[in-house]
């Protein structure tokens, strides 16, 4: 058919939701043709479904954006970030100006190139990455469930809507999400399906055949499919979808990407780069839009405005039934969703300092996360744990998360399954949420798996917090594939993420703890399976961990040579300038549980706590980055290849991690 028909025929089925849904195009043309770059087609092909969506059922109130009971959106095909810049602009949030759209993409602007949290209300999550939008929103569903059970459905009720196309379906993260969401019959989830049968690389035919309504069926999803362009058809397929309260709801769209361009409409040439100067007019032209570029006519954007207003009743109304709430209830409610501590929390810490301090304990940091669990996780209810498919060896399960998130009740402990990366993506979508502190565990050296959900943590600035245990050669006979070697490495290079690796228990507790207070940055706790002993057995009543590095013994007066370490090596070097000192040296050791907070201590402190001596690094993994505070990577006692398969004793002795070796390389350096 014609595009021009095509056009035509949508145009006669509504012509009201028509002419708003252009308003979304209009904008979305002018502002990736002013800044010469962008994704024009989703926007024009998905116009038509946000502007039924918004117009006729979400749940929002531009004037007050944050309002906790608001439907949440989540476009989680991010390059089509005009369609929901533009829709912020027209329902009228204060911060997305015309000048905001008139700088799409451009420096300083809150138009970046895909959504990023934080720049503007409205923009739920940091959407780029394909395929982690769409398990975020899982992770919102899985919150509103939760806090409906816990606060009540009369202040916690509303939907969870994304908007995603075929790359989100491709990417392995999708299917993952879908597959959990569907096992955890997340009702309030319905997903618009933006099936334009187009990729980068042309039509979807080149690299993709599935039949997405029947995968999705499979998973447990109530499904419906619609023509994207039709309102009528939309209307009735979301009322439907919200009236389905068991199950995730998807609606397969049938859309035209770049709905209404002539000569690109269709085609993978109106995917990611501008319709250009002719095309663009020509497509106005068959759009029957004639205003100016960046205008919009008074009478569609006050209707667009009106949308926007449309819930303020509705949120006055919530506003009253929380009030309604007892005193208690009300201060909690706003206590998790302001993600303040409550003032048991301090006394919990406390507590359990004491408790190690008074019995000593030789035990795995994983088993000593174990613990500090066991200490916070009664004070703080917000908190939901969870492991992907190893509880048993990630160790985080404890008494006051025993209850199980299934399909009939949400409970504190989520059983991932073996989805390491929709985890860390569920756990963002909570946080980004409100109202849950989530925490989640698996193997270290799957952190490559979920890697790119903690680098959206780090860069939306939530602290997620990361279980990562086994967390070198000392987990011993799983071999090299279970053996994380580079990987710390890897995390310490991420901006703005505690990478934590303790070495005993009280340090495990003050990581947690750090964890806890943390406001803007995510923490992965790098865990050990094997035991060590606990090395400060004096309260000092400071949190030493929250230094970096400190010193943790020192042997004799001044330093002939430090020995820097972290985790279960911090006791290794410590048997070691044991030896030294016997041999009449001075030595210092310093424990470094976080490179980043230490980097993040005043010159002063720094220098004194690694001294002007000579220094070695000891460390069971890759030696990477040790020359920051070695003079060279043969002052590093680490790893240079992959592990092996043997008890753990014997790799450290085959891997020259040992005492003798630190010994050796201290005497060599003292000479």
């Amino acid at each position: 058919m014609p595009k021009d028909v095509l056009v035509a025929d949508k145009a006669a089925i509504d012509p009201a939701t028509f002419a708003l849904a252009n308003c979304i195009r209009a904008l979305s043309i002018d502002a990736v043709e002013a800044a010469k770059s962008g994704h024009p087609g989703a926007p024009m092909g998905m116009a038509d479904a946000a502007t039924v969506l918004f117009k006729n059922h979400l749940k929002f109130d531009s004037a007050n954006p944050d309002w906790p009971d608001r439907d949440r959106v989540v476009l989680s095909n991010g390059h089509a970030s005009m369609l929901l810049y533009s829709l912020l602009h027209l329902t009228g949030y204060e911060d997305m100006t015309l000048d905001q759209i008139k700088n799409f993409r451009q420096k300083g602007a809150i138009t970046a190139g895909h959504p990023e949290y934080g720049h503007a209300k409205g923009i739920e999550t940091t959407t780029g990455p394909l395929g982690q939008g769409i398990a975020n929103a899982v992770g919102m569903a899985m919150a509103e469930r939760r806090l409906a059970d816990e606060f009540g459905s009369d202040v916690v009720d509303h939907h969870t809507y994304v908007f995603l196309g075929d790359g989100c379906l491709q990417e392995g993260i999708g299917q993952e999400a879908i597959s959990l969401a569907g096992h955890l019959g997340l009702g309030k989830l319905i997903v618009l399906y933006d099936d334009n049968e187009i990729t980068i690389d042309g039509p979807t035919s080149v690299s993709f055949s599935e039949d997405i309504p029947a995968r999705l069926a499979a998973c447990g999803w109530h499904v419906q499919s619609c023509d994207g362009h039709n309102p009528a058809e939309l209307d009735a397929a979301i009322t439907a979808a919200k009236a389905e309260t068991g199950k995730p709801s998807l609606i397969a769209m049938k859309t035209v990407i770049g709905f209404g361009a002539p000569n690109k409409a269709g085609t993978a040439s109106s995917h990611g780069s501008p319709l250009g100067g002719g095309e663009a007019a020509a497509t106005k032209a068959a759009l029957g839009w004639d205003a100016a570029p960046f205008e919009i006519p008074a009478d569609l954007l006050d209707q667009w405005r009106a949308i926007g207003t449309r819930g303020a009743e509705a949120r006055q109304a919530w506003e009253a039934r929380l009030a309604a709430k007892d005193a208690d209830t009300r201060s909690e409610f706003s206590r998790r969703l302001t993600s303040q501590l409550p003032d048991a929390y301090k006394t919990a810490i406390a507590k359990a300092r004491a408790d190690l301090f008074a019995n000593p304990q030789k035990v795995a940091t994983r088993k000593a996360s174990q613990i500090a669990l066991e200490a916070i996780t009664p004070v703080l209810p917000e908190m939901i744990g969870g492991s992907a498919d190893l509880t048993g060896s990630n160790l985080t399960r404890v008494p006051a998360v025993d209850s199980q998130f299934t399909a009939e009740k949400s409970g504190r402990y989520v059983g991932y399954g073996v989805r390491e990366f929709a985890m860390g993506a569920a756990m963002n979508g909570m946080l980004v949420h409100g109202g849950l502190r989530p925490y989640g565990g698996t193997f270290m050296v799957f952190s490559d798996y979920v890697r790119n959900a903690i680098r959206l943590s780090a860069l939306m600035e939530i602290p997620t917090v990361y279980v990562m245990t086994h967390d070198s050669i000392g987990l011993g006979e799983d071999g090299p594939t279970h053996q994380p070697v580079e990987h710390m490495a890897s995390l310490r290079a991420m901006p703005n993420l505690y990478s934590f690796r303790p070495a005993d228990v009280v340090e495990t507790l003050e990581c947690w703890d750090i964890a806890m207070r943390s406001a803007k940055t995510p923490s992965l706790l790098a865990l050990s399976r094997q035991g060590v002993p606990q090395l400060r057995l004096e309260e000092t009543g400071e949190n030493l961990s929250e230094k970096g590095a400190y010193v943790i013994r020192q042997f004799g007066e001044g330093r002939d040579i430090t020995l820097l370490a972290t985790g279960t090596e911090v006791s290794l070097a410590i048997e070691a300038a044991e030896a030294l000192h016997a041999d009449g040296k001075s030595v210092a050791v310093v424990s470094m549980p976080s490179w980043e907070l230490f980097e993040a201590q005043d010159d002063d402190y720094k220098a004194a706590t690694l001294g002007s001596a000579p220094r070695i690094a000891v460390e069971a993994a890759g030696k990477f980055g040790w020359t920051r505070y070695v003079a060279r990577e043969d002052d590093v006692i680490g790893m240079t290849s992959f592990g092996a398969s043997a008890p753990a004793e014997e790799l450290y002795e085959q891997f020259g991690i040992t005492k003798e070796a630190i010994i050796a390389r201290a005497k060599a350096l003292m000479a």
